[in-house]
């Protein structure tokens, strides 16, 4: 049995990043960014105005100006701004060469085509859009990591982009275990209980970006179980177990991992919930195989699972205090508000409350409960090492997705 820390860095070790798939702008919208994107050219090309009004000489803008020429939009052509001349321009047009301002055009008085500027707040440049000032030649214009926004794919169109290299997302499999388990809605028989894991970790996937979910079952059945996993394997990039990871006479998660060539990295954490969490590998996917309880599911899927999904698809995750990775969740320290007890030798997981700094654990901790984590927005991590958490002492918290 290792402990939390030890699970996490073999974790990180044995997982690389999904390979990178050049795709159209037009359809990489939610993508993560996979390689960094620099200006081809200037952006805007040219200077020019952000105003309709009249571009001027600066220093010229306390005398009587003939307006003489006109800039539009998507003119063709440039030309030179005669001295004392103003020239009527428009949003988005380039400037003249020689003027250096635009005046708003509510901001002057004209008369018989002189041009007289009534603005005492004028100042150089105003109303103009340096040259570069988006994204300029040969900069770094998005960094890799970054998630393909609306506004993003907006930004790389606008600076001339048409395909970028986006993370692919892994295909996740998870495999339900367990003959007492029923689909909710379902009439249960004596010994049945209503299945739930699949949908907590199908939600969770979905926040993480993960939307390539496939679904199994499997008796509790060796062979079933092993045809089952190496249908899963043949098709995905992870695969989740939930149940069946114990040592238990019907726990068959470890033989039917063997029985499909899956290396085993390693069985057994020092932590509740979850102890007998198992983590494998073939020479393409990795396998989870999840307890069956469903708060020892959703709390081993964000302490490993999410954080070796982020790192597949090459998100830039937060790191905790001692280095461990932590994917999405947001990690702190916080104020206990309570008292904390525990036995020695293990790490302790508990649903909890954050709030302003301060942290609440909640009631219902056993690992079959899910009423507290629904309740919950965070998780507190006490160490393995110590017993007592005393009311005003700071705790690891882990911040929950949304």
């Amino acid at each position: 049995m290792i402990s939390v820390q030890e699970a996490k860095l073999l974790i990180q070790e044995q997982v690389v990043p999904m390979p990178l798939h050049l795709m159209p702008l037009a359809m990489a919208a939610g993508a993560t960014l996979g390689a960094d994107v620099y200006a081809k050219i200037d952006i805007p090309a040219f200077e020019q105005s952000s105003m309709d009004g009249y571009a001027i000489r600066f220093d010229e803008r306390l005398l009587p100006l003939a307006i003489n020429g006109e800039m539009q939009a998507g003119a063709d052509h440039q030309f030179t701004l005669l001295p004392e001349n103003a020239s009527r321009i428009f949003t988005g047009a380039p400037l003249p060469q020689g003027a250096d301002t635009v005046v708003m055009q509510e901001k002057v008085e004209v008369n018989n085509g002189i041009l007289t500027i009534l603005d005492d707040q004028l100042s150089l440049g105003l109303n103009v859009r340096k040259k570069g000032a988006e994204a300029a030649a040969g900069t770094l214009a998005m960094q890799k990591g970054c998630k393909l926004t609306p506004a993003a794919l907006g930004f790389l169109a606008g600076i001339g982009v048409t395909e970028v290299e986006v993370c692919l997302t892994p295909s996740v499999a998870i495999i339900v275990t367990g003959k007492e388990l029923k689909k909710p809605g379902a009439e249960l028989a004596f010994g049945q209980v209503y299945e739930s894991n699949s949908y907590s970790l199908t939600a969770a996937l979905e926040l993480a970006q993960v939307t390539k979910i496939n679904y199994y079952s499997a008796d509790d059945k060796l062979d079933e179980l092993t045809a089952v996993l190496k249908e899963a394997l043949s098709v995905n990039d992870v695969v989740l177990l939930t149940g069946g990871v114990s040592v238990g006479d019907y726990d068959f998660v470890l033989r039917a991992a063997e029985a499909s060539e899956v290396k085993q990295i390693f069985h057994k954490v020092k932590q509740k919930p979850g102890k007998p969490l198992y983590f494998g590998k073939t020479s393409k996917q990795i396998v989870f195989g999840l307890p069956g309880n469903p708060s020892s599911v959703l709390s081993c899927f964000y302490q490993y699972v999410l954080p070796a999904l982020e790192k597949m698809m090459d998100y830039r995750s937060n790191s905790s205090a001692e280095g461990q990775p932590s994917g999405s969740l947001k990690t702190q320290e916080a104020v206990l508000t309570h008292e904390c007890t525990k036995s020695a030798g293990l790490t302790h997981f508990l649903k909890a409350q954050f709030n302003d700094g301060n942290v609440t654990p909640l009631s219902a901790q056993e690992s079959f409960r899910m009423s507290s984590f629904a309740q919950a927005n965070c998780m507190i991590e006490l160490p393995e090492a110590e017993t007592v958490f005393a009311a005003g002492s700071k705790v690891k918290v882990y911040i929950f997705p949304e």
